[in-house]
């Protein structure tokens, strides 16, 4: 008998994991797609091996630069993300929050890829922003719990 029991909301969360981690390496492979039509490389040896004939370069050409802005942008939101919202979920969230968290956040980090990679205002800021407010309030909810807790245990 398995004396552990996944949480439900856990599969939610799991889910999200996945489609996000699909997000960051599709936005990274979208910067190999644009390296390869600006036909440059930045190492000496990618030139006469996977990027045979390019041109050597000492900086990512501006559409490579953005992607890759791009990929960091995301990297820096989605891991904090997924961390704050592991915690809430280990600390028992419903897997309908968890779904409406996680769909929203996923949501606004997709249409934030695609507008930071086609320099598109205002809605790259806008997604970017709304992003950042889930989080913030998935943050709040565990927060909020952790005080409840250490408060009904009289740590301080």
């Amino acid at each position: 008998m398995n004396e552990f029991t996944i949480p439900p909301a856990l599969y939610v969360y799991s889910l999200f994991v996945v489609v996000l981690s699909v997000l960051l390496i599709a936005i990274d492979s979208g910067g190999g797609v644009v390296r390869a039509k600006s036909k440059t490389a930045l190492n000496e040896e990618d030139t006469s091996t996977v990027a045979k004939g390019a041109k050597l370069v000492d900086a990512d050409p501006d559409g490579v630069a953005r992607v890759m802005r791009a990929h960091r942008n995301a990297l820096a939101n989605i891991i904090p993300f997924l961390l704050i919202t592991l915690t809430w979920v280990l600390m028992g969230a419903t897997p309908k929050h968890v779904l409406w968290a996680c769909s929203a956040f996923t949501a606004f980090r997709l249409v934030h890829a695609i507008a930071y990679t086609q320099a598109k205002q205002p809605w790259r800021t806008l997604s970017f922003t709304l992003g950042q407010l889930v989080t913030a309030a998935v943050a709040v909810r565990v927060v909020l719990a952790c005080v409840q807790v250490i408060s009904a245990v009289g740590i301080y």
